[in-house]
């Protein structure tokens, strides 16, 4: 991301919609610059991460849950950098970068936001991941924290090549538990890289399970289940875990039909330490795209789409950081490896696998080879 700011002229543009549905009822509005009020900030968006539970809102799923007044506006998670400031609004002055969330409506060229739901962005962060970290950070935080694991925990977690469920599965590693992970059998290397064993989808969860707990060394049975896929409760039953330590963020009807415990975001004090543990490399949140906000309606139906290793973000600005092409070349650093086989001995260590998640290694050999050949027919 360009991180050079304007200033609090002009327009506006932001994402609305006037009907439920799916990505189709998107649009990019222009809209007039919001005026900050008591106690907030207004911050011109570098980063705004999309989530699944944005795609259940707009669809019109649990409006006890996630109510929605139509016209209505998209997104959560954002990054940026403050431009102007309300009455009585001190914590941030003019250019600080920030990052934080609002209820509904960050997915904007500029938002009004609280100024108690920001904190510093931290150097370390880049813009996407900053603006990508508090619903699936904090949610996950909330996850592994109320279930207080430990090394004699094992847990499954689905749909753990996402963006809550890859960082449950580390934050869950960090505590020393033993972490089964589901995802699409593509998938299996890159949970590997995080020290998860992967399983794939479909039928016979528990089954799989089960093998799994009694062919790894030193893990005990199943005792808490994270369902970020939805619909798994029953697999979750039938390995013997206990309703109170089966936690979804989608699934309302396992809630109400199972006593599963829904899952929700955190506040900023969460926020400031899943942001720390990334920010120290203790934790890592895999970027898969980044999206201009003219494509939103793309990035949504990759989103639902499922297929995506780690998060979707809407970019504003969107340039290059120094040895990584964000948007260009159009092939992405997965899409090189995806589905390719890699001759290799199994490692249980995640930290042998060397982390070249998101660090343009792949596409800046390929174009230091180019311009080797470029030299030489030269």
């Amino acid at each position: 991301m360009d991180a050079t700011h304007g200033t609090h002229g002009g327009g506006a543009h932001a994402v609305r919609f006037a009907e439920y549905g799916g990505p189709e009822v998107l649009r990019v509005d222009e809209v007039p610059v919001p005026e900050p009020g008591a106690g907030e900030v207004l911050v011109e968006v570098f980063a705004a991460g999309l989530n699944p539970a944005d795609s259940a809102a707009r669809r019109g799923e649990h409006p006890g849950r996630w109510p929605v007044e139509l016209p209505a506006r998209q997104g959560s998670d954002l990054a940026g950098v403050v431009i102007a400031n309300g009455p009585g609004a001190a914590r941030f002055a003019r250019g600080d970068e920030v990052m934080g969330y609002v209820a509904r409506g960050a997915q904007a060229s500029h938002v009004v936001v609280p100024e108690q739901q920001l904190l510093p962005k931290p150097p370390g962060l880049s813009w996407e991941v900053a603006g990508s970290l508090h619903f699936a950070g904090t949610t996950a935080w909330n996850a592994v924290e109320g279930l207080a694991l430990g090394p004699s925990d094992t847990i499954v977690v689905t749909a753990a090549a996402g963006g809550v469920g890859c960082l449950a599965a580390q934050f869950a590693r960090i505590r020393g538990a033993t972490v089964i992970g589901t995802t699409a059998e593509e998938r299996f290397d890159f949970l590997r890289q995080f020290g998860v064993i992967p399983t794939g989808y479909g039928p016979g969860l528990a089954e799989r399970a089960t093998a799994i707990v009694e062919a790894t060394d030193h893990a005990r049975p199943v005792t808490a289940f994270l369902d970020f896929l939805g619909g798994e409760t029953a697999a979750a039953l039938a390995l013997g875990v206990p309703r109170s330590r089966i936690l979804t963020v989608l699934d309302q009807s396992a809630v109400e039909a199972s006593d599963a415990v829904p899952l929700g975001a955190g506040d900023v004090v969460a926020l400031s330490r899943v942001a720390a543990l990334v920010s120290a490399r203790r934790v890592r949140l895999p970027i898969a795209d980044v999206f201009p906000l003219a494509e939103v309606a793309d990035a949504y139906r990759a989103l639902d789409r499922r297929d995506a290793p780690g998060k979707i973000v809407l970019g504003f600005r969107v340039v290059d950081y120094p040895g990584q092409r964000v948007r260009e070349p159009a092939i992405k650093e997965q899409d090189v490896t995806l589905g390719v086989p890699t001759p290799h001995e199994h490692m249980e260590v995640a930290e042998a696998v060397p982390p070249a998640i998101g660090d343009g290694s792949v596409r800046r050999r390929r174009r230091e080879r180019r311009a080797e050949e470029e030299a030489r027919r030269g």
